[in-house]
């Protein structure tokens, strides 16, 4: 018995370790690329490609948010649920990222994968978020237009143009998003 408990530790491990940043790469809609580049200095990488914005989502406050209706905007879309210890790292970032960079254009959209409005709403109150919760649970369709998506955090970055060109897996330095965020902007 203790054999299975040393092998489902190894893999709880293992599964943890699949949330940290790789020290100087991010996968980007072209692949892996060194953190901070991009394919030929753009943006967008240069195989970037139409984000699908044909979704409208339920917000935990009982609003709807169409992101056909948020083209024109800088958008960041970040796949995240209460009990994630690194989505719980990176949302006072995003938090800042919004209040500041609001009236230039960014929208920021936090997308929970398996939490309820009700488990959503005081989280939301303890870390201060500005921005639209998106419930997801049961939202398997979402997931799969920017998935896979294996682990959380997820965050992807799409232009104004409504283009994805950015993606980050796992968690990832403030530096690393304030770049993207960046260069979108």
């Amino acid at each position: 018995m203790s054999t299975r408990w040393v092998a489902a530790t190894a893999a709880a491990l293992g599964l943890g370790m699949l949330t940290l940043p790789v020290p100087g790469l991010s996968i980007h809609a072209g692949g892996l690329l060194p953190s901070g580049a991009s394919a030929q200095g753009a943006a967008c990488d240069a195989n970037a490609k139409p984000a699908n914005l044909d979704f409208t989502l339920p917000e935990m406050n009982g609003g709807e948010v169409n992101l056909a209706e948020l083209k024109g905007n800088v958008i960041i879309i970040n796949f995240w649920a209460t009990w994630c210890g690194p989505c719980k790292i990176e949302i006072p970032w995003f938090v800042d990222f919004q209040r500041q960079y609001r009236d230039d254009g960014l929208v920021v959209l936090g997308f929970s994968v398996d939490d309820t409005a009700e488990q959503m709403k005081p989280f939301a109150e303890e870390f201060g978020v500005n921005y639209p919760m998106l419930v997801g649970l049961g939202r398997d369709d979402f997931q799969e237009a920017y998935g896979p998506v294996w682990g959380i955090p997820v965050t992807f970055f799409i232009d104004r143009e409504g283009t994805l060109c950015r993606t980050h897996m796992g968690i990832v330095t403030r530096d690393e998003l304030q770049k993207d965020l960046d260069d979108l902007l």
